[in-house]
């Protein structure tokens, strides 16, 4: 299932630290190690590469996903 409208999410730190913000993408509940990612563009790349399976990527940059995506430039074909 995606999400159609925007619903809220919770990134839960190990220490009991949480942050709210929004899913993007497929609702699952899941765990991972989080990463950040201060690329400015390429995020398209990123969250297509099956290298960052397992990991939650926090993009800092605040236009991340301002001009959409494309059909050709993701990295693995699965969802």
């Amino acid at each position: 299932m995606t999400c159609s409208k925007k619903e809220k999410a919770i990134l839960m730190l190990e220490n009991g630290t949480y942050y709210e913000g929004f899913y993007e993408g497929k609702i699952i509940e899941s765990g991972g190690e989080a990463i950040f990612n201060t690329a400015m563009n390429g995020y398209q790349e990123l969250i297509t590469d099956p290298s960052y399976n397992g990991q939650v990527v926090v993009m800092t940059y605040p236009m991340i996903g301002n001009y959409g995506i494309n059909d050709t430039d993701f990295e693995s074909k699965n969802d």
